[in-house]
């Protein structure tokens, strides 16, 4: 069975740009749209709408990313208990998570995977956290690994890998280059404090909270995108920032920043693989699941 047009269409849908998901896919752009040429031709429909710089699906395209999925999800879940029935596991898992989470925790979870089913190919994606749920929920990657939301979204089943404290950091600095917060920082007025924070996301969510629920107004100096900018601005005095413990663990600056001993602490993160729950049925996934306890 070719399925290779299916996921060339989903790869397109993904990336609305012809050049993008012919180079994902492996093949020439021209290839790529003959391909979909042919897919709307055999269904007689436009699939998308095209122009110079971008690509849209057209309302039927969208039924069709739809089916596509479902028609991929099925193929490859029969595929995977055919092949468990003989006695191996073979194929394709899609995971999505950060680069520190990559690094953190990937390496003992997948070399015991590979260990036990060595024909289990892992295709890896990393970038903003914030996208790790979204990309599951769509169905564009199989797992990923995030920290767990204060409310689950439906559908989605998660199973725990570390707890990680949420920080407060400070530069570590000698007292002569103490940087000129230092003092409204001991003496805790926050307003006064320039923070270096998440633009988004659990950890500004509980920053925030931990801020209003103390009747404060934060000063922030700077809002950016990734804990290892955090961590830098923070290391090179700017201000104090709220980063997990996984990330300063993780972190080459670690050493040119503090933790601040700030009462009462900030809900720790739980940190996990995502899956749809409807997709814990493969076998493929259900070993990749299989290998943290509980």
């Amino acid at each position: 069975m070719d399925t290779r047009p299916l996921k060339q269409f989903l790869q397109l849908a993904e990336s609305r740009h012809f050049g993008r998901a012919a180079q994902a896919c492996h093949i020439s752009p021209s290839t790529l749209s003959r391909a979909i040429k042919q897919l709307e031709d055999e269904l007689g429909v436009l699939l998308v709408e095209r122009d110079n710089r971008s690509v849209a699906l057209t309302r039927a395209g969208l039924r069709f990313q739809a089916y596509a999925r479902e028609a991929l999800d099925h193929w490859e879940l029969l595929r995977n208990e055919l092949q468990a029935d003989a006695g191996e596991l073979q194929g394709e898992l899609s995971l999505y998570c950060s680069v520190t989470a990559s690094y953190s925790f990937l390496y003992e979870i997948l070399s015991r995977l590979r260990a036990e089913h060595p024909r289990i190919e892992i295709k890896l994606h990393t970038g903003d956290p914030e996208l790790a749920l979204p990309r599951v929920q769509a169905g564009d990657e199989d797992v990923s690994i995030a920290a767990r939301p204060e409310q689950m979204p439906q559908g989605l089943a998660f199973k725990r890998i570390a707890t990680s404290p949420l920080l407060f950091i400070a530069p570590r600095q000698q007292q002569r280059e103490a940087a000129p917060f230092e003092a409204d920082l001991a003496a805790e007025r926050w307003d006064a404090v320039p923070m270096i924070l998440s633009e988004e996301g659990l950890a500004r969510r509980r920053v925030d909270r931990w801020f209003r629920d103390r009747g404060l107004r934060p000063r922030i100096y700077a809002q950016v995108a990734g804990n290892e900018a955090i961590v830098s601005m923070v290391s090179l005095g700017f201000g104090v920032g709220v980063v997990p413990k996984i990330v300063l663990d993780n972190s080459p600056l670690a050493e040119r920043v503090r933790e601040l001993p700030v009462r009462p602490q900030l809900k720790a993160y739980e940190v996990g693989l995502f899956a749809q729950e409807k997709k814990l049925k493969s076998p493929l996934l259900s070993a990749l699941w299989s290998q943290l306890p509980g």
